[in-house]
């Protein structure tokens, strides 16, 4: 190529950079939009959700013990604390920049800023992959559409990206992408040339050196992937039935397919090298590890098939006939011989399947239903109309590659598409990574239909009339109604609606509320500290062996979807945290034992069963698996339901009444009977070893709805009012207070509890005369030094009362805390 024609070429080059440049900051600028809802006045950095918290809890991990990754946590669920749920890429990679901007001892204030950022900064990188790939399966003009598309998607793809929504997810799609886009030039590169394994053989290596750097970095970046999500088998799998299905397709079309196995063996060896290099990876290295090394060995095997048949002169539909007996042929050796790799097989056919409980997980749900009806309106949501304008392209792109020839990097857009599009339905949460494929499909459809309006012939014609500005006048004889028209249908249909639905998305992030802020932030600083340190790197347990807290740790017991929250924010120990682990419940029938955790806690129909609970969570008789209880409104109303699905045992918990309105389905008495209703509507009143020491401010709920159903229906008499958003309440043994009454006389203990944001209620207990025992949880004295420093107290000594008897009696700290007995006479 001359100077000249280089010149040319990066003059034309120009425009598009511009244009992937400008993408780049327009989804970087819509990412960032609620950045003062992250910022928060008073310093403090609120990220989006849940898991972003464990990242920020990895990255503040790894920066103390810098470059150590937390390969073993015990600072969550507790007993046991548990090995690294994350892929360490995305961390590690974060951690060291910000190690690398604070110079070796970066400060808490650029943690949460680069942290921050960091998820908006990947987001607006996945225009660039996304151009590349869209350039190399269509051209340029495409690849700009696309990235400008992919900049402005709604859905998953930007709240997965948004400021403060610090996830791995991103990463996911950035990287699967860059796997895809090197995956697309190098089979463009390799169709040019014959690469051949006789050529390989005879050690003449030029046909393959144009593609084989494109090869070698699809292999990286798949191994990249794989190091950034525990489940990236899925992008292996990707792979692999496309390289499985382009050999059927050359093979039908009398081609070599050398290069396809080659290739194939070259992306998954470098990816393999890339696991095999890192340390840990859990139970998924090993799960990666099989499956890329089948890949190895299936490439090859699947051409030498395609060899034979066509040495042998079968016909050509022998080749998927023998693909298919083949595969079935593996499958049968591999549970008769392999009891793994059949499991490894099986696994792909319910990869994204959830049952039961699994089913209430927001981001595993079924993309087309919710509440069980089903709807397009997460379609609308997640693409707005790109992806109808995609569903067109698609079936476009399909004749296309049914009809030419030399369309493999169409046929692995096909596939990929359908591949994701399978795994979103399963999964809503995979719609971050369909919106670049919706982004590519619509981008070849919007530049078919500019190039229905001649904007083909615009550009040349621009250039020959328009050459200063001077001749800018005669662009009038340049444009024409066709041009005009067909550009306001790509910017009314596409452009327009879907930077709309994103800047209306983009007003938020989520996360905590000020009532959990404040919830946890008072824990904190008000509770026991558990004694173990938060930043140490605690070795990994010997198997068959759990971590030996000492005897001054507990956990807190909260719903799953709170864990990250009560350990990162408040640096105390939940039970059951965001990864589902410490749930307990069923998975399969009714018949299975009800295991011990927090929907199980939290569903149990008696303060006694629920302290049974609580004390088989640990395996020690001698201790209870948590010290403090958390709830919130949304446990004791709309997350209600989740804990039940848990168990699998979800009847009755809601009965239909009769309204003016027809039947609707209202809590009932089995509903108001579970620990959770007992603690968060009724404040615990009449629990013997549960006390509230803490309340945030209330917040609009519909926990007055509930009281007034109780109040009407089941005779209550409770306020109907909103109480703390978030209640902390302590374990504890409680007091015992013995006396005697008289036989035939009822005798009740009450008090009034004030809280700390000065709300009173009555906990009281009543039982038959004669020898009465109560236990209560709460101090009358205040609390003591080294112990939980609750707000929530009596403003009086307890009064028992029978007939015309009242006695005062008070207990001290040290009563509720070691199970004291106070007789009185």
């Amino acid at each position: 190529m001359t100077g000249e024609n280089k010149k040319s070429k990066l003059i034309n080059a120009l425009p598009y950079c511009a244009g992937v440049i400008i993408s780049f900051l327009i989804a970087f600028h819509i990412r960032t939009i609620p950045k003062a809802g992250v910022f928060l006045s008073n310093g403090f950095v609120r990220f989006g959700g849940n898991d972003p918290w464990y990242h920020l809890r990895n990255v503040e991990a790894i920066i103390h013990n810098f470059p150590n990754m937390l390969w073993f946590d015990a600072y969550t669920q507790y007993p046991s604390g548990q090995d690294q749920v994350f892929a360490p890429l995305f961390d590690m990679v974060l951690a060291t920049i910000i190690w690398i901007l604070g110079l070796g001892n970066p400060s808490q204030d650029l943690i949460n800023n680069v942290c921050a950022y960091y998820p908006s900064v990947l987001g607006a990188l996945v225009v660039i992959p996304t151009y590349f790939a869209a350039k190399f399966v269509f051209d340029r003009r495409v690849g700009l559409l696309a990235a400008f598309l992919v900049a402005i998607s709604p859905g998953q793809m930007l709240s997965r990206s948004m400021i403060g929504f610090n996830d791995h997810h991103i990463a996911e799609t950035l990287l699967s992408t860059l796997t895809a886009m090197f995956l697309i030039i190098a089979v463009k590169k390799a169709r040019d040339y014959d690469i051949t394994f006789e050529n390989i053989k005879n050690k003449n290596f030029d046909t393959l050196k144009p593609a084989l750097p494109y090869f070698i970095l699809t292999g990286i970046s798949l191994g990249a992937y794989i190091l950034a999500w525990k489940g990236a088998l899925f992008f292996s799998f990707i792979i692999g039935v496309y390289i499985t299905t382009q050999h059927i397709i050359d093979h039908m079309h009398k081609r070599s397919t050398d290069h396809l196995a080659i290739g194939g063996m070259i992306i998954f060896t470098f990816a393999l090298l890339v696991v095999l290099l890192t340390p840990h990876l859990g139970g998924t290295k090993a799960l990666n590890i099989k499956g890329l090394f089948a890949g190895i060995i299936a490439f090859p095997l699947l051409t030498l098939i395609s060899i034979e048949i066509n040495k042998r002169k079968l016909e050509k539909y022998y080749y998927p006939l023998s693909i298919v007996a083949l595969s079935i042929a593996v499958i049968i050796l591999a549970k008769a011989l392999s009891p793994s790799s059949y499991a490894l097989i099986a696994s792909l056919a319910t990869y994204f399947v959830r049952t039961g409980g699994g089913t209430t997980i927001a981001e595993a749900s079924q993309l087309l239903y919710q509440g069980g009806v089903f709807t397009l309106k997460p379609l609308w949501y997640n693409f707005g109309p790109a992806v109808y304008i995609a569903l067109i392209a698609f079936l476009m792109l399909a004749y296309e590659v049914i009809t030419k020839k030399n369309t493999q990097e169409k046929t692995f857009l096909i596939v990929w598409t359908v591949m994701i599009l399978w795994a979103t339905l399963q999964q809503n949460r995979f719609a971050y990574y369909m919106s670049v494929n919706i982004a590519i499909l619509a981008g070849y459809f919007g530049i078919r239909l500019l190039e229905f309006g001649d904007w083909n012939t615009f550009i040349p014609n621009f250039k020959s009339k328009i050459r200063s500005t001077a001749d800018l006048p005669e662009i009038v004889k340049v444009i024409n109604i066709k041009h005009i028209l067909s550009a306001l249908l790509v910017f009314l249909i596409l452009i327009n609606p879907t930077y709309s639905l994103a800047m209306q998305q983009s007003q938020g992030v989520g996360g905590p509320g000020g009532q959990w802020l404040e919830a946890v932030g008072w824990m904190r600083y008000n509770t026991p500290d558990p004694g173990i340190s938060y930043y140490e790197n605690y070795p990994i347990p010997p198997a068959g062996e759990t971590f030996q807290y000492p005897d001054t740790a507990y956990g807190v017991m909260s719903w799953w979807d709170y864990g990250h929250w009560i350990e990162v924010i408040g640096h105390r120990i939940p039970n059951a945290n965001p990864f589902q682990s410490g749930i307990g419940g069923r998975s399969q029938s009714l018949d299975e034992e009800n295991r011990p955790g927090a929907s199980t806690f939290f569903t149990a129909p008696s303060e006694e069963e629920a302290t049974a609970v609580l004390e088989a969570v640990h395996p020690d008789p001698n201790k209870a698996g948590a010290r403090y209880i958390v709830s919130d409104v949304e446990m004791a109303t709309g997350k209600f339901y989740a804990m039940t699905a848990w168990t699998l045992d979800t009847a009755n918990y809601y009965i239909p009444v009769q309204t003016s309105q027809g039947t609707q389905n209202v809590p009932g008495p089995r509903y108001f009977n579970s620990m959770e209703a007992q603690l968060h509507i009724f404040d615990g009143n009449g629990l013997k070893q549960y006390r509230l020491v803490h309340e945030s401010p209330a917040g609009y709920s519909a926990e007055v709805g509930y009281k007034s159903i109780y109040n009407q229906l089941f005779g209550g008499s409770i306020p109907e009012t909103n109480t703390g958003y978030v209640k902390i309440f302590e374990y504890v043994k409680g007091a015992t207070i013995k006396g005697t009454a008289p036989e035939n006389e009822t005798v009740t203990i009450g008090t009034t509890i004030r809280t700390g944001q000065g709300r009173t209620f009555e906990y009281t207990q009543t039982m038959p005369g004669g020898e009465f025992k109560f236990t209560v949880p709460y101090s009358t004295e205040g609390p003591v030094p080294g112990q939980t420093q609750f707000d929530t107290k009596p403003i009086a000594p307890y009064t028992i009362s029978y007939g015309n008897t009242t006695t005062e009696v008070r207990v001290n700290e040290m009563d509720v805390l070691e199970g004291k007995t106070i007789v009185v006479n």
